[in-house]
């Protein structure tokens, strides 16, 4: 068996020797055998293999404790590590389009400030909000709220699930009663800080011995922009040139496996536990964790928030239609509800149309 220096080693899996030595330390890449007099380590050809993956998973930025997982799987089996990569990919990118979406924010702000803004087109809400215990379930836990600056979905469950869901509303609704309509568009960027403190104030209110929770989905008007948080499985979808895109993504157990690759979005629909959830306001800390985007407005936009009772028994495609051939936003609603309902309405249905309208 060939041996090579740290040197030598070092030069051909593109490691530092620095960083050879910590791996050392870590248990991650020990050396073959380590020179009792001089301290010198040497290293097999052998290791070389397990080196350049090391060099090419820190590459795409993956953590050591994850690095090790992935090499220790790839010696006995292959297929599964190469699945740990996919994994961890999917998850960097679902943490990272967020901090996209607020880094084109800041940047626009930036911008702003540097110039003189031309006259802009002014835009308002026209909206409709209501929820329908279906047709199976014996109470309404979920709730809906919309104003023209304001328009939120709840989906409460457990035997408190209906004041949870009351509870993530009117923390928001307190926000917005307390805060001023108008403000400086040098002030927008705190709006963000402002809803993920009504988020975490309304999974304090909860207690975290009952079994129940909630899921949000909500968005804030401000003028030009949309506000998002969202936690949970309640849904934001916009109906933007006759396409409806979705605007939020499932914090499911189902949606963390089609994300890796291990479900499919079919197999995922009829699953046993697809109603899991990965995070919600249910008191605890570590389950509260609200995403927080924001969107540009257009006139034409229109926005549907919804529950589960609605997605889970009607088609992407019934939604559509619905959104982009009946004009009023009430109407539309009831129309949604109605679709539920003739899909047997076996869950609560919370719903919010929100029109973006030149004024």
């Amino acid at each position: 068996m060939v041996r090579l220096t740290i040197g030598a080693f070092a030069r051909a899996s593109r490691l530092s020797a620095k960083a050879l030595r910590r791996y050392d330390e870590l248990g991650l890449l020990p050396p073959a055998s380590v020179d009792a007099y001089s301290g010198y380590r040497y290293y097999d050809e052998s290791q070389l293999e397990r080196a350049r993956l090391v060099a090419w998973l820190r590459r795409i930025g993956m953590p050591l404790a994850d690095v090790h997982t992935v090499c220790d799987l790839s010696e006995s089996d292959p297929g599964a590590a190469a699945q740990a990569v996919r994994a961890y990919w999917a998850r960097v990118e679902a943490d990272t389009a967020t901090r996209r979406d607020l880094a084109f924010f800041l940047a626009d702000q930036l911008t702003q400030l540097s110039r003189e803004e031309p006259a802009m087109t002014q835009l308002a809400i026209r909206y409709a909000a209501k929820t329908d215990r279906g047709l199976v379930r014996e109470t309404n836990q979920d709730a809906a709220y919309a104003t023209s600056r304001l328009f939120a979905v709840a989906d409460g469950y457990g035997g408190q699930g209906a004041a949870a869901s009351l509870i993530a509303i009117d923390a928001l609704r307190e926000w917005e009663a307390t805060t001023p309509a108008e403000q400086p568009s040098t002030r927008a960027g705190d709006l963000l800080n402002a809803l993920e403190d009504a988020v975490l104030r309304a999974n304090t209110a909860l207690d975290e011995s009952a079994d129940s929770g909630t899921t949000l989905t909500a968005m804030v008007w401000t003028g030009s922009r949309l506000a998002l948080v969202h936690i949970g499985d309640t849904r934001a979808l916009l109906l933007r040139g006759g396409e409806v895109f979705h605007i939020t993504h499932d914090h499911t157990l189902v949606q963390r496996m089609v994300d890796e690759g291990t479900l499919t979005r079919e197999e995922a629909d009829s699953h046993p536990q697809r109603a899991l959830l990965l995070r919600a306001l249910d008191g605890r800390e570590t389950s509260a964790r609200a995403d927080l985007r924001l969107h540009e407005a257009q006139a034409g936009d229109r926005y549907l928030l919804c529950s589960d009772g609605l997605f889970s028994v009607v088609s992407d495609g019934a939604v559509q239609r619905v959104l982009a051939s009946v004009e009023d936003p009430e109407a539309a609603v009831a129309e949604l509800i109605a679709l539920a309902h003739r899909a047997g309405g076996p869950d609560n249905i919370a719903c919010v149309v929100a029109d973006v309208v030149s004024v």
